[in-house]
C-alpha cells in the first residue's frame, strides 16, 4: 500500500498568482494553475465518475471541502457521481505544502524571507488503464485563516476547472 503523504490546506487566491523573487534555492517558481495532461477527445463523452484511492489531506475538514469543491465542478460540467460500479472517469487528488525561501531578498539580521506554498493536484483518469485524461495542478501561497478556508478552496478548484476542456458545439 502506498505511503500517505502528510497534506495541508490550500489557500487558493486565484488562477494566476505570481510572486517574483520567492523560490527554492536557485529556481523561480511560478504560482497559479497549470494543466499537466488534457485529452479533450477522451473526455468528450464522459458522463459518470467516481472517486478512487487518493492522498487526502490529513485534516478531515479540508479533505471534505476539497472533495465537495471537485464534485461541484464536475457536476457543473454534466458529470454524475457514482458510489460504486463502472464509470467513465476515476477522480483523485493530492495536496501538499512546502516553504519557499527567497535567498536573495534583503532581510533584517540575515534571515531569509519564507513563504508557505500549497499544491493541489486533481487527476481524472481512464478507469480501464488508469491513464490520466485531465491533470491540473495549482501552486499558490497559503495562509492559515481557517475562517476563509472553504471559500478559498472553492475559488481555487473553480479556477482549476476553468482549464477543463469545453464540450464541442454540436
Amino acid at each position: 500500500m502506498r505511503t500517505r503523504i502528510t497534506l495541508t490546506a490550500l489557500v487558493l487566491i486565484g488562477a494566476s498568482i505570481a510572486t517574483p523573487g520567492l523560490a527554492p534555492a536557485g529556481q523561480q517558481t511560478k504560482y497559479g494553475v497549470s494543466v499537466k495532461e488534457s485529452r479533450p477527445a477522451a473526455l468528450a463523452n464522459v458522463k459518470t465518475y467516481r472517486w478512487t484511492e487518493t492522498h487526502p489531506s490529513f485534516d478531515k475538514t479540508i479533505d471534505a471541502q476539497i472533495i465537495v469543491a471537485v464534485d461541484r465542478e464536475l457536476q457543473a460540467r454534466g458529470l454524475r457521481k457514482l458510489a460504486t460500479g463502472p464509470c467513465d472517469l476515476l477522480v483523485t487528488y493530492s495536496s501538499l505544502s512546502r516553504t519557499d525561501v527567497d535567498l536573495k531578498s534583503p532581510a533584517a539580521l540575515g534571515e531569509s524571507s519564507e513563504l508557505a506554498v500549497g499544491t493541489l493536484i486533481v487527476d481524472l483518469r481512464d478507469p480501464s488503464n488508469r491513464s490520466s485524461l485531465f491533470r491540473v495542478r495549482m501552486d499558490t501561497p497559503i495562509e492559515t485563516d481557517r475562517a476563509r478556508l472553504e471559500a478559498i478552496i472553492n475559488a481555487g478548484v473553480a479556477a482549476m476547472f476553468e482549464k477543463y476542456p469545453r464540450a464541442a458545439a454540436r
